[in-house]
């Protein structure tokens, strides 16, 4: 069953037929009269229509369309109107000159035993017989006159018969018996021998000479021309009750979403075999740490304009990889009409991007990134979709009900989008159906599920949550989208084992990570919105001197029930896209144009560097299992992202990433140097994957944290002006502890204030913390380091 709805992209849509034709299926069930109009056949809508009645229209809405191949001029048709052709391979055993006829008899000859396809052919030949045989050549020709024959025993007759013909050949003999059982409503029963009965279900299928008659795709060339060419435009035409309409299909895998006043249109993409991409890399192990680092395709190249795959490809993916992350998560991937959403509006679930490259390209993206040894999620957006008629899949077939809820409840409250209903069986068939064309089609190995809050509340989360387990189980929660959630991840998770799935919601419902087996939704990990929102309301709200420790600290953990399952960022693309501010542009705001002229701006600009790197640190060490960066941020990119729109006069001059700055610009190379390197201490160091850090040590006062994970010491003093010589901080275990990250170091942008021989440092015995033993550090203003317990002093 989970095979079957999570398939359904192999029948729905365009697809090529062995048959020598192209066959398409859509569902609208709202639609009168259903065609594909193109360019192929002059955008007519009577040349391709569903036919009525068998198979063209059912009553459950599915239209079917059959396109057949054009003969080339001077070709007949095939001997056999089933004839299949192998589109793939130039040439098989179909192509080597044997005859319809020599392979017909060739499955007689090998297949069937001697006689025993008699009783196949001529399946009358033995009743005939036996008709012949009890009642003689003038037998009785209506039931009338059959009862007024007297009829002695026909189990007796029979027998007689058989005991008659015994010495007969085995392919003389019928290979069943008639038994009489003495029903009124019947006067004999033929049943099978038993023995021939076994021999011939064990028999395989005559597939083989069945594949033997295909033809390969040289001599489909030769004689055909495709119905539909490679790179056709084509639409879907509708006859409704409000008239006619034409639409994307809603299966479309490649489209042209019609921007600047353009008409959209589907596009056939079917290269040659020859031409089509084919794969190099496997996909990566899984790691027991995720270092995600989220791109957006469109913006990832220097110069103001939209970048594509290749360019991606090419220079974005080699420094990921330099960067020490193992898995990138690409947002506005999927298809979408406005360029300023960032690509959560969609309007063609199953197609790429059109602005950014083919399909293909995508393809070699996703391969060159398993090459590198790198993961690839997509942010899948299932919780809404793009208004846009012609485009999209609002009023579809004509009618407002057909993938989304109709009245209020299909409208978004305040994003202007549609929602769908997932109570609705073909509705799960095309959004499950999604999940794995995205796994089957181009390799990737996971999924973030965009704003599950949005669907997941008839409100759409827009309701004020204080963890009451009655916000969760009311009248307000939509079932159909829980139930979608579940069987989403019981599907990915069965049909690809190894598939990562990361739930977005900001309401935390209870049971995200929880296994379906166990009343769970499913996923591997859920995101901590709390913490970027957290840092961002200090930055912007707080005077430095003023954060309070301990609310960093119990935001940053989340739900310690869950924490292992959490993914925290400091900011994603939420806090640079449109309208925003990455923490970059805030903190170094005075260090105008990267010159500073002044003392003043010099020192401004290295505090926010020493917070910038604190705020990193942090939150990538005291979480759960997965820490996820945006594109730039590792260099704090100075700028914010901003699309072109009508507010800025559709400029591409922040639609872009300065990666010139890492060239030549001390700043923003000192801070890729020190994320670099916070990425290799969860490499070498397995801080992600050693389960949760044990919080010994927060004082609002000092500003100082200090937490154990593993045999690393993390403390940090977010004191903007207070240096300690000699702080306190407990330990378990006694020994030496080695400085091995100190966010002052020179080669960072720091002072170095922490001198060499104060790298080591040995415990002393008296309890500090409800610990053991302490240690007595130096702790500059606005520095954090990370001991590693060296050797152990036994006492």
């Amino acid at each position: 069953m989970i095979k079957d709805i999570a398939y359904g992209f192999e029948l729905m849509g365009l697809h090529r037929h062995p048959e020598h034709r192209m066959d398409y299926m859509e569902w609208a069930p709202g639609a009168r009269y259903c065609a594909l109009v193109g360019d192929f056949n002059g955008w007519s809508p009577r040349e391709n229509c569903a036919r009525e009645g068998h198979l063209g229209h059912d009553d459950y809405g599915y239209w079917f369309i059959i396109l057949e191949d054009k003969l080339r001029e001077g070709e007949e048709p095939d001997e056999l109107y089933f004839q299949q052709y192998n589109y793939v391979d130039d040439y098989d055993k179909g192509d080597s000159g044997v005859s319809i006829e020599e392979i017909f008899q060739k499955a007689n000859d090998e297949y069937w035993e001697p006689g025993e396809d008699e009783y196949i052919k001529n399946r009358f030949k033995v009743p005939a017989k036996l008709y012949e045989q009890w009642f003689g050549p003038n037998g009785p020709e209506t039931e009338e006159e059959l009862d007024a024959i007297p009829l002695p025993d026909a189990e007796t007759r029979y027998k007689a018969w058989k005991e008659q013909h015994k010495d007969d050949p085995p392919s003389n003999l019928p290979p069943c018996d008639v038994i009489d059982k003495g029903k009124e409503y019947d006067i004999y029963n033929v049943i099978s021998d038993p023995a021939w009965l076994e021999k011939i279900r064990a028999k395989q299928p005559p597939l083989p000479y069945w594949f033997e008659m295909r033809k390969g795709r040289q001599a489909w060339l030769k004689k055909y021309i495709p119905a539909i060419p490679h790179k056709s435009k084509y639409r879907v035409y509708f006859n409704t009750p409000n008239g006619p309409l034409e639409r994307v299909p809603a299966w479309a895998t490649y489209v042209q979403p019609g921007t600047d006043g353009k008409q959209p249109f589907a596009i056939h993409w079917e290269p040659p075999p020859d031409h089509a991409y084919k794969w190099k890399n496997t996909h990566p192990k899984v790691p027991k740490s995720l270092r995600i680092y989220e791109c957006h395709v469109g913006i990832s190249g220097s110069e103001p304009k939209i970048s594509s795959f290749n360019d991606f490809t090419e220079k974005v993916l080699p420094h990921v990889k330099e960067a020490g992350y193992n898995a990138i998560q690409l947002i506005g991937v999927v298809e979408h009409k406005d360029y300023f959403t960032a690509g959560y509006r969609v309007t063609n679930l199953y197609a790429v991007s059109s602005r950014y490259g083919t399909p293909d390209d995508f393809k070699c993206l996703v391969d060159e990134a398993h090459g590198l040894g790198l993961l690839v999620f997509l942010d899948i957006v299932h919780s809404y979709s793009a208004a846009d008629e012609m485009v999209g899949l609002s009023l579809f077939d004509g009618s407002n009900d057909c993938y989304f809820h109709t009245g209020k409840r299909g409208h978004h409250k305040y994003w202007g989008t549609r929602m769908f209903k997932y109570g609705d069986r073909e509705v799960l068939h095309y959004l499950l159906s999604n999940l794995n064309w995205w796994v089957v089609e181009y390799q990737v190995d996971g999924f973030q599920f965009h704003s599950l809050s949005s669907m997941l509340y008839t409100h759409n989360g827009f309701a004020a949550f204080t963890g009451d387990l009655e916000e969760y189980c009311n009248q307000y929660v939509d079932k159909d989208a829980l139930l979608y959630l579940i069987l989403a991840n019981e599907l990915l998770h069965t049909l690809h084992p190894n598939i990562i799935t990361i739930a977005e919601d900001a309401t935390y419902y209870p049971g995200l990570c929880e296994p379906t087996s166990q009343g769970g939704l499913g996923f591997d990990y859920y995101v901590n919105i709390s913490a970027s929102e957290m840092w961002s309301s200090l930055l912007k709200d707080v005077p430095n001197d003023e954060w309070s420790m301990s609310k960093i600290v119990s935001t940053l953990m989340g739900n310690k029930q869950y924490a292992e399952k959490m993914l925290l960022y400091s900011e994603n693309h939420n806090q640079s896209i449109s309208g925003g501010q990455s923490f970059a542009e805030i903190m170094f705001g005075e260090y105008e144009n990267h010159s500073p002229e002044s003392l003043a701006s010099k020192e401004s600009l290295f505090k926010g560097c020493a917070l910038y790197k604190m705020i990193r640190m942090i939150t990538f060490t005291i979480g759960g299992g997965a820490y996820l960066n945006f594109m730039g941020n590792e260099f704090g990119h100075p700028k914010r992202v901003e699309f072109p729109m009508p507010s800025n006069n559709f400029s591409y001059s922040l639609a872009n990433r300065c990666w010139d700055l890492l060239e030549n610009e001390d700043v923003h190379r000192n801070l890729f140097s020190f994320d670099k390197d916070l990425m290799k201490l969860d490499e070498n160091q397995r801080v992600l994957s050693r389960g949760l850090p044990s919080i010994h040590h927060v004082n609002d006062t000092s500003m100082v944290i200090s937490y154990i994970r593993g045999p690393l010491l993390f403390v940090f003093n977010f004191h903007p002006t207070n240096a300690y010589e000699r702080y306190s901080v407990g330990v378990e275990e006694a020994g030496e502890y080695q400085i091995i990250l100190n966010t002052d170091e020179k080669k960072y942008g720091g002072h170095g204030l922490i001198q060499v021989d104060q790298y080591l440092q040995r415990t002393i015995n008296k309890r500090v913390d409800g610990l053991r033993n302490y240690l007595e550090v130096f702790l500059p203003c606005r520095t954090a380091q990370v001991y590693k317990l060296a050797r152990i002093l036994r006492i």
